[in-house]
């Protein structure tokens, strides 16, 4: 795969030749706007234009798109050789056709999910397999600066620290219920109440969660870099310590971001109360990442640092939670490989990414990772608990690497290689099975 990267020569659709500038694909795809292509001289620039605009008369207009993403990951020692299957090969395969139907201030997407998971020997996770369903499907009226959506959908909030889309494994993450957003200038801000969508693991079965809710307002000041956020959650559900109780918990946070001269910058700061069944909850997180891009350099190399501190529970069975939930954030968290996630965790991942020509891109990461309190264990990206703390004081968890290649092939076809690994530090060794975990993962991504 690495070969073929470099060899084949880059196909004549990787550079931009359209006469009008197309917006740039989103995950999400209700965002992107097509409407500049009600100009039919402008449609006949690409071969997508006659999908990305149709129109149907009196001003109403259809956009379609499509991803076919087909990725094959291949690991080993699973959670350091503890995981049911340590050792496993799979092809993810998953398609996202969209409609977006267009009719004055009133709006309809539509968006099926088609996500197979094939030779896993692994217990097959929702994650992983849903099947066919339904991923999005809402209306949408604009009044003035609002606009009010109801229906399915999935949710992008600022870097997807708490909220995200969960992109990189096989199945999306969506939500149901109703979304306000207000722009006045440059800010945005979003008001909302929505349950998280609970995959099924057969077809047309995805429904409803009845135990986890999420509610709240997202502010976003573009003018001045600054996010500004209060995030409501209860989980009928919820597992701290052995214990299952109903929790609610309100997440207070802000983020700062920007770019300037080369440089870049993305901080956040939250803060967490609530109550877990009787116990009170105060936990909290602060993460930072700065970097620079050389743009007179070869190959226009950017060099980033992120710094994460994220609380864990200090003693157990007192009266008082300080683990963090990280709620609904973003799949494969710190890379590739992420065999845990944002919670009692300090991480540190330098990491420095570079064009190499010919629409191919590399970069190159290391990840270490500490608890950030010897009272509590470690968890996944979900919140499950992957290795409780036992008797060891050992903080560090372990160090891992990771390369990934990219190849913009044609303008809707990528090709992109990944291999990391995660050597196990003292406190795996202390508590479990403790062999380097190893990933590699292959991908074609063509969307439109």
């Amino acid at each position: 795969m690495l070969l073929l990267l470099l060899l084949l020569p880059t196909g004549a659709g990787a550079q931009t030749t359209e006469a009008w500038e197309a917006p740039t694909l989103t995950i999400t795809r209700y965002d992107e706007d097509w409407s500049d292509l009600a100009d039919a001289a402008k449609r006949a620039h690409h071969w997508t234009g006659p999908f990305k605009y149709i129109p149907l008369g009196d001003g109403a207009w259809v956009s379609t798109g499509i991803e076919l993403r087909a990725r094959n990951e291949n690991i080993t020692a699973d959670l350091w050789g503890s995981a049911p299957v340590p050792d496993d090969s799979y092809l993810w395969l998953r398609a996202l056709p969209y409609a977006d139907l267009h009719l004055g201030r009133f709006r309809a997407f539509v968006q099926p999910v088609a996500a197979y998971a094939v030779g896993m020997a692994a217990p097959v996770s929702p994650v992983s397999q849903t099947r066919t369903d339904l991923l999005q499907g809402f209306a949408e009226a604009n009044v003035g600066p609002v606009t009010l959506r109801a229906g399915r959908q999935m949710l992008s909030l600022g870097s997807e620290r708490l909220v995200g889309t969960r992109y990189g494994p096989n199945v999306p993450l969506a939500f149901d219920g109703v979304r306000g957003i207000v722009r006045i200038g440059t800010a945005k801000i979003n008001v909302f109440a929505l349950n998280p969508v609970a995959p099924g693991p057969a077809s047309f079965d995805d429904r409803t969660s009845a135990a986890k809710a999420l509610w709240g307002s997202y502010a976003t000041l573009a003018h001045v870099g600054l996010d500004l956020y209060y995030l409501g959650t209860r989980n009928r559900q919820a597992h701290y310590g052995g214990v299952t109780d109903r929790e609610v918990r309100h997440t207070f946070g802000a983020r700062v971001f920007g770019t300037r001269e080369g440089w870049h910058w993305n901080f956040e700061a939250a803060a967490q109360v609530g109550r877990f069944g009787t116990r009170r909850i105060a936990a909290w997180t602060l993460a930072s990442e700065i970097g620079h891009r050389f743009a007179q350099a070869p190959g226009a190399p950017d060099a980033t640092v992120r710094v994460n501190v994220v609380s864990g529970d200090t003693r157990a069975g007192d009266r008082t939670i300080g683990t963090f939930n990280a709620l609904f954030p973003k799949g494969k968290y710190f890379g590739e490989l992420s065999p845990v996630g944002p919670t009692n965790i300090v991480s540190a991942n330098p990491r420095v990414s570079a064009v190499l020509g010919k629409g191919v891109t590399a970069s190159l990461a290391g990840m270490a990772y500490w608890r950030y309190t010897t009272g509590d264990g470690i968890y996944d990206i979900p919140g499950n608990l992957v290795r409780g703390p036992g008797t060891s004081g050992a903080r560090f968890i372990g160090k891992e690497a990771e390369a990934t290649l990219a190849w913009q092939a044609t303008a809707e076809l990528e090709l992109s290689v990944s291999a990391s690994a995660f050597l196990p530090g003292g406190f795996i060794r202390a508590t479990g099975p403790a062999r380097t975990i190893t990933l590699v993962g292959t991908e074609a991504n063509f969307r439109f």
